[in-house]
């Protein structure tokens, strides 16, 4: 699938040049991170761009996804292209020694080789990932929704600082979230598919907090895809934002409260995915030696795309695309990097 996937905007022009959205970027960059890190209490450490296979440690997403691997000569062990860092971090809050109410965040950056190439999705993935040490008591409902309100603050106030130095962008997100779960947006729209449930009450919204992804719903399939040994399906969701130039709902953040022991063995089953207990991560929920967290990924490009109201996240980021995809774009006054 190529240029039958892209959505050409009518009139489209970006609101500014190359040079400026260059600049644009670091400003919303820069003025995030740091929003985000104060919010919820981060503080920045470095992480890996890949691990052992046998580690466990690697995102399996949607569990069809294939990583990027070789070989290094030296160790004679076989290594993964990171898909996420959610299983890393948990890991990495025990090692550094972070306390309840406090955690890390770093610059994620992946290959996904079997992605549908399209205005929103590219090969290359840019993200912040975040986790944060919570406790039994705090692992509920109320603490998911204050996280979720602290990172759209972050948003809000960045947007503000970019419309401040660059007038002529408007502004796309609004300063309070809509809380929605799956089951609900099935109720309401039975006949429609999962995509245009979110379409629907993102337009209705503008903004929303869509939870409770990856159990199944009363219709007997799931909303979406998770990976068994990350998120709570009871207790994560996807920040969604309405974008009016692709008439479409944006995810810009995955995010949740992750499996602890029992949920973990729940998930697992109901996926038939038990064989995963082998691996070292795994034992440690199971032992119950791994921190209470919650965490997410935040996407880079996509929010730098989402508030500079580009058409294309190749407008915001340097990767691959067909040439008749660049052929096309640039037809349409979309010029990808």
């Amino acid at each position: 699938m190529s240029v039958q996937a892209l959505i050409f905007p009518e009139g489209y022009r970006a609101p500014l040049s190359v040079m400026e959205t260059q600049v644009a970027i670091k400003l919303i960059k820069d003025t995030f991170e740091r929003e985000l890190a104060q919010n919820l209490n981060l503080t920045r450490v470095s992480a890996p761009l890949f691990v052992t296979q046998d580690s466990g440690l690697n995102d399996n997403l949607n569990g069809v996804e294939r990583p990027v691997s070789f070989d290094i000569r030296d160790t004679g062990s076989d290594v993964e292209i990171v898909h996420s860092l959610a299983k890393w971090k948990r890991v990495a809050l025990k090692k550094y020694g972070f306390g309840p109410d406090a955690g890390l965040y770093t610059d994620m950056n992946a290959i996904r080789r079997d992605e549908v190439l399209d205005n929103l999705h590219s090969v290359y993935v840019d993200q912040w990932d975040w986790e944060k040490v919570i406790t039994r008591q705090t692992r509920n409902e109320y603490t998911l929704r204050e996280t979720v309100n602290q990172i759209v603050d972050a948003l809000y106030t960045t947007q503000q600082k970019l419309c401040e130095a660059f007038p002529q962008v408007e502004p796309v997100i609004a300063s309070e979230i809509a809380f929605v779960t799956t089951q609900e947006l099935e109720d309401r729209w039975p006949d429609r598919t999962p995509k245009e449930r979110e379409d629907l009450i993102c337009r209705e919204k503008k903004l929303v907090f869509l939870q409770q992804i990856g159990g199944k719903l009363r219709g007997g399939e799931p909303h979406d895809g998770r990976a068994p040994d990350y998120d709570d399906w009871s207790l994560n969701g996807d920040i969604l934002v309405w974008y009016p130039l692709l008439e479409r709902a944006l995810e810009i953040s995955s995010m949740g409260i992750r499996v602890d022991r029992e949920a973990l063995l729940y998930q697992l089953a109901e996926r038939k995915a038990t064989d995963r207990v082998k691996f070292p991560f795994h034992r440690m929920l199971i032992d119950e030696t791994l921190p209470l967290t919650i965490g997410g990924g935040i996407g880079q490009s996509r929010i730098c795309m989402l508030l500079l109201q580009k058409a294309h996240i190749g407008e915001v980021q340097a990767s691959v695309w067909p040439e008749e995809d660049v052929t096309a774009c640039a037809r349409h006054g979309i010029h990808l990097l």
